[in-house]
């Protein structure tokens, strides 16, 4: 297997938080955040979509075991190319509207001297699909077949966690509580959706496919992985770098306040679009320079999308900086920081034990919406060109490929919408959820 250093790196960090997470329980009082976090009925549904966001990337980042080394060396291909194959293999000629069974664009075929347009068929629905109405046929199959399969599968869970009292409300015996209605409501629908989205990619092309004959569908899942690799990463990068001199720079003042203040407050003033532009382009000089470094070009597309995060990561710390600082400043004069003073605590021993966890609840909300800024920044940067990789699929780069599609006549309008609307459904779940975070494991919520 071929392993990528992002996939590696995307992985670790993902174990990384399970175990702190699970370390996190052993304390009464996270135990009782995280309740209060189950008990939200919003915080639960989004929940649901974040963790099949998470699931898909990991597929995504897992190589396939049984690829030969020659075929890994041409090709990097992951549990989820082979779920979805041969949707990431197989290539029209060009453009197809979604669940089309002939090209968008028109062909010219000559016959005994005469000029005929035609829009040819395309290679990859099966011929059993005769016209449009065969096609609708088989989609209201695949969508009953999915309405079906989920609800046996949500039925069947709920069915094992009855008559617990996680699940019923109180004075209840049959009807489940609001946050467990919202979870297996929000599992049902999304099981539903993936099921009747695949069910029918594996006979036609969901949304179309692009320029070159690519299918829109494969492109679009497929960057779910990119998507959150560049927002957990850069939080990653980013957060032991704000957080360390957010603590300092609030509890120690004087110099180092100083000295931090004048760092950030440099950074901010700069414009971040050009640092980051100027950065990106510095990167991608020295890869160009030492093609010798990397064995593929696979492999420089993924350091690239790892520099990418580092560079998001250093140019972004100081947000959370900022806030971390000010709430040190007034967690400091409280009774419990300037009792550890007066019994001879050392200041590391005071800033890990007393001032970290209360001001984890800012660290965590900023995290969760940093996370979404950083998904719709790489939008951004793939639209003035300094982004990931071109290899590197993305919604970033089938956002920027549809602004010359959305000016044909007639518009391709199938690969921008399907890029929105992913990108849509893992933002508002984020954000949805750190607001759900911020109010479970804020300290002054507590009793």
């Amino acid at each position: 297997m071929h392993w990528l250093w992002s996939d590696v790196v995307f992985i670790f960090v993902i174990c990384v938080s399970l175990l702190c997470i699970l370390f996190s329980l052993r304390k009464s009082h996270h135990r009782l955040a995280f309740r209060r976090l189950l008990q939200k009925p919003t915080a639960m549904a989004s929940f649901v979509l974040l963790i099949f966001f998470l699931m898909v990337a990991i597929a995504d980042s897992v190589p396939f075991a049984f690829e030969s080394a020659e075929r890994q060396a041409m090709r990097h291909t992951t549990l989820l190319d082979k779920a979805l194959a041969p949707l990431g293999q197989d290539y029209e000629k060009t453009y197809s509207a979604p669940l089309k069974l002939q090209a968008y664009v028109s062909e010219t075929y000559w016959q005994d001297g005469i000029a005929t347009q035609v829009f040819p068929r395309l290679s990859y629905p099966s011929i059993k699909f005769k016209d449009t109405k065969d096609v609708k046929v088989f989609c209201m199959s695949a969508i009953f077949e999915a309405f079906l399969s989920s609800f046996i599968i949500v039925f069947g869970l709920s069915a094992f966690l009855w008559g617990g009292k996680f699940v019923c409300g109180k004075g209840s015996g049959f009807i489940p509580s609001a946050p467990v209605f919202a979870t297996l409501f929000t599992l049902f629908l999304t099981l539903m959706l993936t099921l009747t989205l695949y069910n029918i990619s594996r006979e036609l092309h969901v949304f179309g496919t692009g320029k070159i004959g690519q299918d829109i569908f494969y492109h679009a899942v497929k960057s779910i992985r990119t998507g959150l690799v560049i927002g957990i990463l850069t939080t990653v990068f980013m957060m032991p770098l704000a957080v360390s001199l957010g603590l300092a720079s609030g509890y120690w003042g004087g110099r180092v306040d100083d000295a931090v203040q004048y760092v950030y407050t440099t950074l901010s003033s700069i414009p971040g679009v050009l640092l980051i532009t100027a950065s990106v382009l510095s990167i991608q000089t020295y890869l160009a320079n030492h093609p010798e470094r990397f064995s593929s070009l696979m492999d420089e597309a993924d350091a690239r999308l790892i520099a990418l995060c580092a560079i998001l990561g250093v140019t972004s710390w100081t947000t959370l900086c900022r806030l971390i600082r000010a709430e040190v400043l007034k967690l400091r004069e409280i009774d419990f920081v300037a009792a550890g003073q007066v019994l001879g605590s050392h200041d590391l021993k005071i800033m890990m034990k007393h001032l970290l966890p209360n001001v984890m609840h800012v660290v965590l909300v900023t995290m969760v919406l940093d996370f979404s800024f950083l998904v719709l920044a790489e939008a951004l940067l793939a639209y003035v060109g300094v982004g990931v990789s071109p290899m590197t699929i993305s919604w970033g780069n089938m956002i920027n490929a549809a602004r010359l599609e959305l000016s044909r006549e007639p518009v391709v309008w199938w690969p921008i919408l399907a890029a929105f609307g992913f990108m849509f459904l893992l933002v508002l779940s984020s954000n949805i959820f750190a607001d759900a975070v911020r109010d479970a494991f804020d300290p002054r919520q507590e009793g």
